[in-house]
């Protein structure tokens, strides 16, 4: 399957449009416990000015203002946009491409982004864009999902579909995959930041079981949305039965408790001289 950037931008916004209104109740819960490491690897200052690309409905963002920055949010859904418009006044909402920033250069402190460079067709494009409007000495970080043989709540269903369902059924385009430390390295300085890093976090997902799991990609997510969707119905009973029996060994006083893990990756653009900014957070 050829690689063509407006196929893949066509089916994630779609995506995101329709999950824009359930996102907050299902996977935020996920990406929830990244937040802090990532506003830690951003290193900015109080008042500061903060880019979260890619912002989906804003907690990332809303999180950074809590720190004290001047938080901007940019994502292309118009949905997600609304959504972070109205839970989150305290921070600015555009909408627009990432790969295409509606900001002058050298505007920033710092931009982040919380699973959402992986979802842009060209990735190493966006990243030159934070670049771009990066202050010299400024951090870029973001986390991906990492691999599935990391990331046990994808495992379990790429496994259960694997055995009960079509791993083929979903006609999503291919996206360029950044769920190595070694990947997001090498778009980082392609996009030519300095300084770079990545780095595996591990966290757990609460959940009150296989059905919740499944109910919550399905309402949350892009692609894992479109990969349970298209099997067939009288196949996803035992997909969920499958899941329940081998995430029972991470049940833990009445939950489950999934093992998640992210790559978190950032850089940093240099100073005009060629030497790279010391800078340490206040926040």
């Amino acid at each position: 399957m050829s690689f063509e950037p407006e196929a893949i931008r066509a089916f994630e916004h779609a995506g995101w449009q329709r999950s824009a209104a359930g996102y907050g109740d299902s996977f935020a819960h996920a990406t929830a416990p990244f937040i802090r490491p990532l506003l830690d690897a951003a290193e900015f200052f109080l008042g500061e000015q903060v880019l979260d690309v890619a912002c989906g409905p804003g907690q990332l963002a809303a999180a950074a203002a809590a720190r004290g920055a001047i938080a901007h949010g940019l994502d292309f859904s118009a949905a997600m946009v609304d959504v972070a418009r109205n839970t989150h006044p305290e921070i600015v909402v555009t909408e627009g491409d990432a790969e295409d920033l509606p900001y002058p250069d050298n505007m920033f402190h710092a931009a982040i982004s919380g699973f959402g460079i992986h979802h842009v067709p060209r990735p190493q494009v966006a990243l030159a864009e934070c670049r771009r409007v990066l202050k010299p000495g400024a951090r870029v970080a973001f986390t991906v999902w990492a691999t599935p043989d990391e990331n046990i709540a994808w495992s379990l269903v790429f496994d259960a579909v694997a055995r009960h369902g079509n791993r083929s059924a979903t006609d999503a385009p291919p996206s360029g995959a950044l769920n190595r430390p070694e990947l997001c390295l090498r778009v980082l300085e392609a996009a030519e930041f300095t300084d770079c890093s990545a780095e595996l976090v591990r966290a757990e997902w609460l959940l009150p079981s296989a059905k919740g799991l499944v109910a919550a990609l399905s309402a949350g997510t892009v692609r894992m949305a479109a990969l349970i969707a298209a099997q067939e119905p009288a196949a996803l009973p035992a997909i969920i039965n499958h899941i329940a029996g081998q995430a029972e060994r991470f049940r833990r006083n009445g939950h489950l408790a999934i093992p998640i893990a992210a790559v978190l990756a950032r850089g940093r653009k240099s100073t005009d001289g060629g030497n790279e900014d010391v800078r340490k957070p206040n926040c």
